[in-house]
């Protein structure tokens, strides 16, 4: 359809230059819709220039997603909007902001001091923003803005909650406080229009409100740069004397009714001229037979092209049916001279706009005075009979259009045709594969939060806005939340009827000084029990890591607080000793404590009457990574390690840390742990769980490949790769990247999208990550066409996706009813990365057989690879796993662009150029010339996972060869008997296989074989752990073995044993102490009285014995019962009191299901007699 405008020819544009983005007048350009709003004000300062005016550009306003980057980007080009006399001032929060830019527009009240002609000037937040800023919208609104300045306000509206407490639209505030609203369609319209929203302000007097949505902010698209505008002045209106502009000269209070009369009668009119003498909005199909009409608002143009084309609905059919087409550009007020021209003649008119009825109100107040054989009946939200038609709840997309098409059109001649394609939508989406993990947000690794949301037994806590509001729901017992700036309020409220009598309540660093220092206020006021957790963590994480605004830190902090009112204020650091050198900066009545004291902190505080406070003082673990890379901040040489033999798998290192670089390692002796080293931020909180398996490395480095051979192998290997065949682009490819947030997925959709566009093809990109920085899911939509009318939305409906490139096999599963089931092509990166719901779950298995197959089993044509296996073993951390992934895509000819295209567009990132460009190199090796990197590479650096592939005489044999070594043969012939027995009276029974056994033998294999002090030290000693150091490690470092012995730990308040760091004399010791085995057990063995090895020796005899029992009983009957019993053991693990918990866990469970057995239940006779155990 000729409803866009045209391309220029293709060809590849090697002249293009991310800066090209701003500075470019013509030609085309790869925008996302954060740098068209920074592109915006550069434009209208390159027409102020033509037009011989001195103004100066102001943005203000608070950050918020969906504009969360918008603050990013304006610090990354301040110098090129500094050059052009542009100023960013950020605000403490929204309505502050909103009052900056008032500021602007006072400049005709101290006109001789001006120093500018005028200011144009630019708000921006988040919905919620809009919200708490109406107030001031409404007073400056009401008074106006200057001639020749001029304000846009930019609402990021998020209609399907992506990334936001709930869906909203703030349309009807706008029209509440009486401001015209603009709704872009398109990047390319953030520029005309934005240009148009400012003029508009100019002429009228009026601030302009610009409505962003996720559907174009976090979108990007190849565009053609437009030409700067004409715009004209209505000749129709006639602008008053006083002219329409802020009036120094009206008085308050004597003239405040004169203000509102301007208002009503003289400035909202003269928008609408303006809006027509424009032609803001448009008709984009004009049928010279006008029977039907379709009106469309802002993002619902571009579902409703693409809503054509899967009815098949040409241009010239549309022509032909009496179709016309009118884009709404301004939602209010609506412009009723252009509208009425556009109805006359219609028999109906559909309106497709999302969320409430703005537009569609409009229009049939407009022509309710209309005769009634001259109003054409509208319907949008209920078709005539009032049944829904579009919903107002949530959003939607192309098949829903196409649908309400199809029934609007049911009775014309056009139904025969429209609806059978109608009926087809969503017929064949496939449905979300059941019983498959989620990828989930959580707290990134070392996250400060994994820490200070933590509550002491008995209390209760509340949320609020900032990452920490991940904690909700989480069982850390934190139920409920405000909005920002109330936090506590609710308190003051709820606490006289309810028996707790106490509550702590969460707040960032940033809400305390957007807004929540009032809350904090209140709460003093009103002499509630409340304690404020602040955590101040030095940077704004949840919206990308900015510098909260404003300089919050310890001492005027806890000044600040005790200022208020605030009874008792705690200081709880992470380095407690540098505050305790710097006392004098701190008010005598502040408490220094350590991080590890929080939970004796929050106990003391909960029993104080009156308002108290924690100043928790930690900084950000992104931050801290990101600060690191920049040299920015010491990088400690430590790393912790996990030696695997010696953990239990018992998972309260996660519990200790709720850390996800925690992860399970599946190993020949069951599960495990290991510290994942690419997504460790160094916090070592894991290091407190209750086990002496970890050990501090310090000094030396990560163990990497030799960078430089392997570069130049892989650039070796490639040289003269040939470039796959392309996919044909007769449509749109649609490619679905989905991935982890954090680890590169919208890096390989922004490639994606600047390859094509430098190959000169159309291109989008759509993002939706909400909290996925926080290693939760994130989703990239990536569009590819022969050019750019092509693409209609950027968004991927149900059922279209072409492509998967699945980064995150999880994320991928997740997103089946994208899936065009039999025809898209996928390549999933198989690596199995744990979700956030083991952190809480230790138990949780990786259904990683299930998870591909519910991708595989519906894609045309399914490619495997484990991205991340690869990526360690040859670049030493899995960073490079996405870039692989690309590499291995274009080699396959999955990808529509050349590998030319993305390297250039790699060049063009500017980020580690040299390592993506050789990581996607090998990506295609692997396809042409896999033995070439199988040749590259080297000793993993982590230990494998292993997949139990062994028999069960197999398994049997090498843990009995294993209970040799940790004691003795005759120690081990003990086992072998026992399972030996097991198994001959397994095998009689004709349907069962050797199932039960092997769970006896791990179970009694883990009984006998627990790790006492000798044990410990013997799998120190031995040559596995000097494999795992040498494979992970290299350099000159030490241990330190962070341990808990008996001879020399010591509890701490709590009474819980506190670890302790043994240095590297202990790795001498340790072999001396492994051979001291042959005392265990007898009147030698030290060790052996403690209550907790006499359990064990005792539990030891008991599973023995349950496994001769059940040789000696077991029958059909009873199989099912003698597998639970025997599998039970397996639950005990870990060391001290972690271990005597999982002991208590079972014991109830253990002793009623040994007496079912013993009592022949489910038998098929009477037990027989029982073999002692000595």
């Amino acid at each position: 359809m000729a409803m866009v405008e045209t391309d220029q020819e293709l060809g590849f544009d090697r002249e293009y230059s991310l800066k090209a983005a701003f500075t470019r007048d013509a030609g085309r350009v790869f925008l996302t819709g954060i740098d068209a709003l920074v592109r915006l004000p550069l434009m209208q300062k390159q027409l102020d220039e033509q037009a011989g005016l001195n103004t100066a550009g102001f943005i203000s306003g608070y950050r918020g997603s969906p504009l969360g980057g918008y603050d990013q980007a304006l610090w990354r080009h301040k110098k090129l909007l500094a050059e052009r006399d542009i100023h960013f001032e950020p605000g403490i929060n929204e309505d502050l902001g909103a009052t900056n830019i008032w500021g602007t527009q006072l400049l005709d009240h101290y006109r001789q001091q001006a120093t500018r002609d005028g200011v144009f000037s630019i708000w921006y937040g988040k919905g919620h923003g809009v919200d708490r800023s109406a107030d001031v919208f409404r007073q400056a609104n009401i008074q106006g803005t200057s001639r020749l300045g001029g304000v846009l306000a930019l609402c990021g509206d998020d209609h399907t909650a992506e990334s936001s407490m709930f869906s909203h639209n703030t349309d009807q505030i706008f029209e509440s406080v009486m401001m015209p609203l603009l709704f872009p369609a398109t990047i390319d319209e953030y520029l005309t229009l934005g240009v148009a929203g400012i003029a508009l302000s100019r002429f009228s007097g009026l601030w302009v409100g610009f409505k962003t949505i996720t559907e174009t902010v976090e979108s990007g698209a190849s565009i053609v740069v437009p030409s700067l505008p004409n715009f004209v002045l209505p000749e129709s209106f006639p602008v008053p004397a006083h002219g329409l502009n802020y009036d120094p000269h009206l008085n308050w209070p004597a003239e405040r009714m004169e203000y509102e009369r301007r208002m009503l009668e003289e400035r909202l009119p003269a928008a609408k001229a303006f809006a027509y003498a424009n032609k803001l909005d448009k008709t984009i199909v004009d049928a010279p037979q006008k029977r039907f009409g379709i009106v469309t608002v802002g993002k619902a143009h571009g579902d409703l092209l693409e809503a054509l084309k899967l009815l098949e609905l040409t241009e010239q059919d549309l022509l032909e049916a009496g179709i016309s087409i009118h884009k709404v550009a301004m939602s209010w007020p609506l412009e009723p001279r252009g509208m009425s021209e556009f109805a006359h003649g219609m028999e109906r008119i559909l309106v497709v706009e999302e969320k409430r009825p703005l537009v569609e109100d409009q229009m049939k107040n407009l022509f309710y005075g209309w005769a009634d054989n001259d109003r054409p009946r509208v319907v949008g939200k209920k078709d005539l009979e009032g049944n829904d038609l579009l919903p107002a709840i949530w959003g939607f997309g192309p098949d829903q259009v196409a649908k309400a098409i199809a029934r609007w059109l049911a009775d014309t001649e056009l139904a025969t045709r429209l609806i059978p394609l109608a009926e087809k939508l969503g017929s064949g989406t496939l449905q979300k594969a059941q019983g498959l993990l989620a990828r989930e947000p959580i707290f990134c690794a070392g996250c400060p939060h994994n820490s200070s949301t933590k509550l002491p037994e008995g209390s209760t806590g509340s949320a609020g806005i900032g990452c920490h509001i991940m904690a909700l729901g989480k069982g850390l017992r934190t139920d409920t939340y405000s909005h920002m700036g109330g936090e506590g309020a609710h308190w003051v409220g709820l606490h006289r009827f309810s028996s707790d009598k106490h509550i702590f309540q969460n707040m960032g660093d940033g809400t305390y000084n957007h807004s929540g220092l009032l809350a904090i206020r209140q709460a003093v006021a009103s002499k509630i029990n409340i304690t404020y957790k602040i955590l101040l963590n030095d940077a704004v994480a949840m919206t990308g890591g900015q510098p909260a605004d404003g300089e919050v830190t310890v001492p005027t902090l806890s000044r600040q607080l005790l200022a208020e009112g605030v009874g008792e204020v705690c200081l709880v650091s992470e380095n407690p000793e540098h505050w305790q050198s710097r006392r004098n900066q701190l008010p005598k009545e502040i408490k220094i404590f350590h991080r590890d004291e929080l939970d004796d902190v929050q106990r003391k505080l909960r029993d104080t009457s009156g308002v108290t406070a924690i100043i928790y003082e930690q900084v950000c673990a992104a931050e801290k990574r990101r600060r690191r890379k920049k040299g920015q901040m010491v990088d400690p040489a430590r790393r912790l390690l996990i030696n695997h033999r010696v953990c239990e798998g018992c998972g309260d290192c996660s519990v200790q840390s709720s850390c996800i670089a925690v992860e399970p390692l599946e190993t020949e002796y069951g599960r495990k742990r290991q510290v994942n080293q690419s997504s460790c931020n160094k916090d070592m909180r894991c290091a407190d769980g209750f086990c002496p398996s970890f050990v501090s490395v310090e000094g030396g480095e990560l163990k990497k490949p030799a960078l430089k051979s392997l570069a130049e192998s892989i650039d070796e290997a490639s040289r003269g790769l040939a470039d796959a065949p392309k996919p044909q682009l007769d449509q749109p490819l649609s490619i679905l990247v989905a991935g982890i947030g954090g680890s590169g997925v919208l890096t390989v959709a922004a490639l994606l999208g600047m390859a094509a566009h430098l190959e000169e093809k159309g291109s989008t990109t759509l993002y939706f990550t909400g909290l996925s920085q926080k290693n939760g899911a994130v989703v990239a939509h990536v569009k590819v066409g022969n050019r750019p009318q092509d693409i209609t939305t950027a968004r991927i409906r149900d059922g279209a996706a072409d492509l998967l490139l699945g980064c995150d096999m999880v994320t991928a599963a997740a997103q089946r009813t994208k899936f065009a089931a039999g025809e898209m092509k996928a390549l999933v990166n198989t690596a199995e990365v744990p979700v956030a719901a083991f952190v809480r779950n230790n138990e949780l298995a990786f259904p990683a057989g299930e998870t591909a197959q519910s991708i595989e089993s519906v894609a045309g044509e399914y490619f495997a690879l484990d991205a991340n296996r690869y990526a360690e073993a040859l670049f030493g951390d899995t960073v490079a796993a996405n870039l692989m992934m690309m590499g291995y895509a274009c080699q396959q000819g999955l990808l529509p662009v050349s590998q030319s295209a993305i390297e250039r567009a790699v060049e063009l990132n500017g980020v580690a150029v040299e390592n993506n460009l050789r990581a996607f190199r090998a990506g295609r090796l692997l396809v042409e010339n896999p033995r070439a990197i199988d040749q590259l590479l080297s000793p993993a650096q982590v230990v494998k996972l292993v997949e139990p592939q062994e028999t069960t005489e197999q398994l049997v044999a090498r843990l009995a060869t294993e209970l040799t070594e940790y004691q003795s043969a005759a120690y081990a012939r003990r086992f072998t008997s026992a399972i030996e027995a097991l198994k001959s009276s397994e095998r009689r029974l004709s349907t069962a296989g050797d199932k039960l056994t092997r769970a006896a033998a791990l179970s009694l294999f883990k009984a006998m074989a627990y790790k006492d002090e000798y044990e410990v030290a013997r799998l120190y000693s031995g040559d596995a752990f000097q494999r795992q150091l040498r494979e992970t490690f290299s350099g000159d470092y030490k241990l330190k073995f962070l341990m808990a012995p008996p001879l020399f730990a010591r509890p701490d308040a709590s009474g819980k044993i506190r670890k302790i760091a043994l240095g590297p004399w202990l790795a001498k010791v340790l072999p001396v102490l492994a051979r001291g085995k042959v005392l265990r057990g007898t009147p030698l063995d030290v060790f052996g009285y403690t209550a907790e090895r006499r359990r064990e020796r005792k539990w030891a005899r008991e599973v023995q014995q349950s496994v001769l029992d059940v040789a000696k009983s077991l029958g059909s009957g009873n199989i099912d019962l003698a597998e639970e019993l025997l599998a039970l053991p397996q639950q005990v693990r870990g060391y001290g009191h972690v271990r005597a918990a999982k002991f208590d866990g079972i014991h109830s469970r253990w002793n009623a299901l040994r007496e079912r057995f013993q009592a022949g239940e489910g038998g098929s006779g009477a037990a027989a007699h029982s073999v002692a155990v000595r």
